[in-house]
């Protein structure tokens, strides 16, 4: 220990004596020091608390008007004029119309009619009347959801008009303010997390919201490398989440909260570069499990059931996204067919082999998985060697 450090420690332990006897000269009649002890302690949290209250209130406040001149520099006569008391349900309706962006449009085959009767509407004539419907009631859960969405709304609703020419917009200005985009994103990934480990059913207006707004920013050919380059790290840290959040749910009615979670992972899968780290994600953790379970079978050892029930929605997702990428043709590299397909594949015939009597559905999906890694190897040789031959017939060497 040296000097400093010794005087740092002489000085602290003399600090404590001098509160300790402050507190005994200062304690009213009928209490103890203990008691009066702990008031004070009592005292002192709940100021801190409070302190902490409004720094939570300005740090809002703050973001709130950042989101707002964020808008103003990327559009400013969008927040001139869209500067209005909140909007009626008409103006509600109107604005469905003209960006029916929700989750319900992005559920295929949901079994939900979600047509509506909006007809003649005049997007020149309304979007400045447009208001998020996020003005609802809310539980405490949701309420961290509403700004965030409400703001990517704007920038989203801002891209689309710009882009169909009512208005002009300059984007090169989220490079400029990074932290804005970046927080919100991060905010809305956040509130998506807290939901889907506790869900409740039926999903509320602001959470479908979320969902669709998320999947509109990284499916949105400008606002997608935005996020991205910000975001990328969230968004992985998100995946991996709603992973473990799939595997871990041991409730007994998890089965409606499963479908939820997956659909967005499926969802999110809709963007390339989100969708091989997906893949990545989800070879490795389908791996895992196939070896632990093969190790148990070896040796005639219990398994948790749960997280075989579970792994089903992650399988389902992983063939889903192989089938997306062979039927697009994707002839570009990708992040999967490195480390996590060559792991995947090692040994798998020998481990779908030993647990096919015994679990046979299971192991259905590890060999159809197996067939997509491989017939996608398969149908890029062929068509390499299609273009090989087509160049010398039309060279006129064939």
């Amino acid at each position: 220990m040296d000097i400093t450090t010794g005087v740092f420690v002489w000085y602290l332990k003399i600090s404590k004596l001098a509160l300790a006897f402050a507190i005994i000269r200062s304690k009213p009649p009928g209490k103890s020091c203990k008691e009066y002890t702990e008031h004070l302690a009592k005292t002192v949290s709940e100021q801190d608390f409070g302190r902490i209250l409004k720094v939570e209130v300005l740090e809002a406040e703050v973001l709130r008007l950042r989101r707002e001149l964020l808008l103003s520099k990327i559009c400013p006569r969008f927040c001139l004029e869209n500067g209005k008391p909140d909007a009626s349900a008409e103006t509600l309706l109107d604005q469905e119309c003209i960006n029916p962006v929700s989750y319900s449009s992005q559920l295929e085959d949901s079994g939900c009619d979600v047509s509506n009767d909006c007809h003649n509407i005049d997007p020149s004539k309304h979007w400045l009347e447009t208001i998020s419907p996020l003005n609802l009631c809310c539980t405490s859960k949701e309420e961290s959801l509403t700004a965030p969405v409400q703001f990517l709304q704007h920038l989203l609703e801002i891209r689309k008009l710009s882009e169909g020419g009512i208005l002009q917009a300059d984007f090169t200005e989220l490079e400029n303010d990074p932290f804005t985009i970046c927080n919100s994103v991060s905010q809305l990934l956040d509130g998506l997390t807290v939901f889907y480990k506790s869900p409740k059913f039926p999903v509320s207006n602001v959470l479908t919201e979320a969902v669709s707004v998320l999947i509109s920013l990284i499916t949105d050919t400008k606002l997608s490398n935005h996020v991205l380059k910000k975001c990328f790290k969230k968004l992985e840290e998100f995946k991996k989440n709603l992973i473990q959040i799939i595997l871990r749910n041991g409730s007994v009615n998890r089965f409606q909260a499963l479908y939820a979670v997956s659909h967005t992972l499926a969802l999110l899968g809709r963007n390339n570069i989100l969708r091989n780290s997906l893949i990545s994600l989800l070879l490795s953790e389908v791996r895992q499990f196939a070896e632990h379970l093969l190790q148990a079978h070896q040796i005639q050892a219990m398994y948790d059931i749960t997280q075989y029930e579970n792994i089903f929605p992650l399988c389902m997702i992983l063939e889903q996204l192989l089938q997306n990428e062979t039927e697009e043709s994707n002839v570009s590299s990708s992040d999967y067919d490195g480390e996590e397909k060559i792991k995947f594949l090692k040994n798998l015939d020998q481990i779908i082999l030993h647990l096919s009597d015994e679990y046979p559905l299971f192991s259905l999906y590890l060999w159809r998985v197996n067939v997509l890694l491989n017939s996608e190897n398969s149908m890029l040789a062929f068509a390499y060697t299609v273009k090989i031959e087509t160049k010398e017939v039309v060279s006129g060497d064939v």
